[in-house]
């Protein structure tokens, strides 16, 4: 049998992303983040873990964190994703003022598939988040065998790091 346009379906990929917020009502900011990533056409929010409460990494004079991910399926291009996230990112107002530095949204994709793919704009998977409790532990709760491309295991990634800056929030 021969594939015509009409009977292929388009190919849904499992991505996991990673909010963070800790200026303007962080809860807030995540929550309506949360709501706009629903929006995204060709797109379906699956599950979110828990709300965390973070330590700051890099800049330490700065307030907490709270910080969630999220599993969704979608038939986008993982650039074509960015680009929505960059969308979501801006109407929350947020300034790339410093590295590590405060922000009102931070939205990354932590893994899309099994795919790797490091060019200028994009890097997945997420090149920090082995090394990140406050990634790992939301992710394994939503995702407790999943795989990180290249690095291995995330449960096995997490049992190296120390994870006394991470709290969970009372729902």
């Amino acid at each position: 049998m021969s594939l015509s346009a009409t009977n292929i379906t388009a190919f849904h990929s499992t991505v996991y992303i990673g909010l963070g917020s800790n200026l303007e009502q962080p809860i807030l900011q995540i929550k309506r983040a949360l709501q706009e990533l629903d929006e995204i056409p060709e797109a379906e929010l699956i599950c979110v873990s828990s709300f965390y409460q973070t330590a700051p990494v890099g800049i330490l004079d700065q307030p907490s964190f709270i910080n969630v991910v999220a599993e969704m399926t979608t038939t986008l291009a993982p650039q074509a994703l960015l680009a929505h996230f960059m969308a979501i990112e801006a109407a929350h107002a947020r300034e790339r003022l410093e590295k590590n530095g405060p922000r009102t949204l931070d939205l990354d994709i932590l893994i899309f598939n099994e795919w790797r793919i490091n060019n200028v704009s994009l890097v997945i998977p997420h090149p920090r988040m082995h090394e990140r409790a406050f990634v790992l532990i939301p992710l394994l709760e939503i995702a407790p065998d999943v795989y990180i491309p290249g690095k291995g295991f995330a449960k096995d990634r997490l049992d190296k790091l120390d994870l006394s800056g991470v709290q969970l929030l009372a729902a």
